[in-house]
């Protein structure tokens, strides 16, 4: 059930019908923001490569003309909700020489990084280029190596979805996942970035958000930035169970979450 409730946080993570797996346009996103009570929203559909890297599942480069006039429309059309130019870039080895050509070329507000599995969704269950194995520490152990040099590259200024691999399982226990995750975590904090409480993780099937409650503590304790975040990948989900992670958010040790502009950050009470 959505939180229909005025004043929430920005909503900064939404897709668009670009990426092959949502519905809707900007403008449709906007609706829904002002039906959750959300001021504001980021666009961050997908961001597309240079050498086809999960066309599967995100827009080709040349259909990124269409996304910035859609986000423009968005914009034009709002009154009440601030709307945020975005992408969702991913981040995978070799990716660094055209993302720093793109960027340079557009004025975005906000730049997420994820990492999908070294191939976006792969045809296994853990992804060509972890191992294949059904191991789930290495499983771990190849994702936190990929999200610590996503943080090298300081391309990016929120790491999303901090814990995907637990959405397969992937079950270790606590001690270890802690000794895997800290590093990564620390070279988020060096790096300046932000990480985001991903509310889709309510609706797969490990049934809580991203990241877990340990890695909000660990963030907040290495003074880590926030941002929310619903992964709408269709508009009746923007805002989606904000009020609950507002409450997690505190619960974790966080006293502020970030809103961003020309990639700029400024902390608010939260």
């Amino acid at each position: 059930m959505k939180d229909n409730v005025p004043h929430l946080p920005p909503d900064n993570h939404t897709h668009t019908l670009l990426c092959k797996h949502a519905k809707g346009k900007p403008a449709d996103y906007v609706r829904g923001a002002i039906h959750a009570g959300v001021s504001e929203i980021a666009c961050t559909d997908h961001c597309p490569t240079d050498d086809g890297f999960g066309i599967g599942h995100r827009m080709a480069l040349d259909q990124f003309p269409m996304y910035c006039d859609w986000v423009a429309e968005a914009r034009a059309a709002s009154k009440t909700v601030r709307v945020l130019f975005g992408i969702e870039a991913d981040y995978y080895r070799g990716c660094e020489k055209f993302l720093r050509g793109f960027y340079e070329q557009h004025d975005f507000d906000i730049i997420l990084g994820s990492v999908h599995f070294l191939d976006y969704w792969c045809d296994t269950q853990f992804g060509r280029g972890f191992t294949g194995a059904p191991d789930p520490v290495q499983v771990w152990t190849d994702y936190f190596q990929l999200v610590a040099e996503m943080a090298d590259a300081k391309l990016y200024d929120v790491v999303s979805h901090f814990d995907l691999p637990k959405r397969f399982g992937n079950k270790i226990n606590r001690e270890t996942f802690r000794d895997l995750a800290l590093p990564a975590l620390d070279k988020i904090a060096a790096a300046g970035m932000c990480i985001e409480l991903n509310t889709s993780g309510v609706n797969h099937p490990h049934k809580e958000y991203y990241p877990a409650f340990d890695i909000l503590k660990w963030s907040a304790e290495r003074g880590v930035g926030l941002v929310f975040g619903s992964d709408a990948h269709e508009p009746e989900r923007v805002g989606d169970r904000f009020v609950a992670a507002m409450a997690t958010a505190r619960a974790a040790g966080f006293t502020h979450f970030q809103r961003f502009e020309k990639r700029k950050r400024t902390a608010v009470a939260l």
